[in-house]
């Protein structure tokens, strides 16, 4: 579906070169290649570069679209200039308040103010109790860096179940319960991720995709999934 997303979104700017929210939609599309194990493009600098090359013309065709900064911010977050990404972020909530994108609350996670990324998760939920399940995902995430596991727990069951065939419900999930002695659902937890992704590796592609600014941040995580049974 991802492709056939990118086919039509192409053909949108082939049509518009100058449309602003199908090129940043169309970043969308690259960057969520890069982040999950679908294809080749897995983990790519050159699926990044080009999400990150959407994302800015985004931005210059239309400066006043929320969307386009956010999707700036998320790419920026991920080529670890966390400053500048949470900048395009709060440049999105200003042009538009009521905003709701969970990647901005998942970006303050990686760029290690996780009190914020609390406050802009519960605010997501708030204005969109539809919202998509990575955005309660956010909030566990958060609160498991705060070292609220009790708090964690049930956002991120909730993500685990909304979308079962997600990685990132189930992943903080196995770190969660591992923190909270509950190895039983850790070791469930940790089996879903392995069923989703069978390579996963806690220092290999975890590092890679969780580009926290904190180390110990990063070191919090790969200790509570190794601690669930995922390797290193």
């Amino acid at each position: 579906m991802l492709y056939e997303v990118r086919r039509l979104l192409e053909q949108s700017l082939a049509i518009d070169p100058n449309y602003a929210r199908a090129c940043a939609k169309l970043s969308w599309t690259h960057f969520s290649a890069w982040v999950e194990p679908l294809d080749a493009d897995y983990l790519q600098a050159a699926a990044l570069d080009r999400a990150h090359e959407l994302a800015r013309k985004a931005v210059q065709l239309d400066p006043d679209l929320p969307e386009a900064h956010a999707r700036l911010g998320m790419v920026l977050v991920r080529r670890r200039e966390h400053g500048r990404g949470i900048a395009a972020f709060e440049r999105a909530l200003a042009l538009n308040p009521n905003f709701t994108d969970f990647s901005f609350a998942h970006s303050l996670v990686l760029a290690g103010e996780p009190e914020r990324a609390v406050e802009a998760a519960e605010r997501i939920i708030r204005l969109d109790p539809f919202c998509a399940p990575p955005a309660r995902a956010s909030l566990g995430m958060a609160h498991y860096l705060r070292g609220q596991y009790a708090q964690a727990l049930p956002p991120l069951r909730e993500c685990a179940a909304r979308a079962p065939n997600m990685r990132i419900g189930h992943l903080w999930l196995a770190a969660t319960c591992a923190r909270l002695g509950e190895l039983q659902e850790a070791r469930a937890a940790a089996a879903e991720v392995l069923r989703i992704e069978p390579k996963w590796t806690n220092l290999g592609t975890g590092v890679a995709i969780y580009v926290f600014k904190r180390r110990e941040d990063a070191e919090h995580l790969s200790d509570g999934l190794r601690k669930a049974g995922l390797p290193d």
